[in-house]
């Protein structure tokens, strides 16, 4: 089995279609090269637009600042300063990282993961403001009621 068709890259580095033999190209093998072409591209082109998407946070003050209403941004970074004063790698006995959750797994997590694996345990113990963010003013002031910080 001879094949008919091979893709190769141009000097400009566009993928084409080429025939060894010019006594074998057909008008539909041109066509579903330029079919498969366009799809290539097309992929190419979704790929680089969706990873554009994701925005890099470079502290858990941004990402804060970027998902929160400003009472509520306030009342977070409030609750970082007393708990680990902004170190991610923060330890007090079993508790760990920013929030001093008692999970290890948040020993050496990054922001985003921290800052997440917070959202849903504040949401679920403190519920959640108007915003559909957690409240994160009710979880301070239950640190401050219980004397903790």
């Amino acid at each position: 089995m001879t094949r008919t068709n091979y893709d190769i890259l141009d000097s400009h580095d566009m993928l084409s279609c080429k025939s060894p033999s010019r006594a074998h190209r057909k008008p539909l093998r041109r066509i579903a090269c330029g079919v498969a072409i366009a799809l290539v591209g097309s992929l190419c082109l979704a790929s680089e637009a969706s990873s554009g998407d994701i925005t890099q946070h470079k502290s858990i003050k941004q990402l804060a600042d970027y998902q929160l209403t400003d009472k509520q941004y306030l009342c977070h970074n409030s609750i970082i300063y007393r708990e680990s004063r902004f170190k991610a790698n923060a330890v007090n006995g079993s508790h760990y990282g920013y929030y001093q959750g008692k999970s290890r797994v948040l020993l050496g997590a990054p922001a985003d993961y921290q800052f997440y694996w917070y959202w849903s345990y504040v949401s679920h113990r403190y519920g959640v403001t108007r915003y559909d963010e957690p409240d994160y003013c009710k979880a301070l002031h239950h640190l401050q009621i219980k004397g903790w910080q």
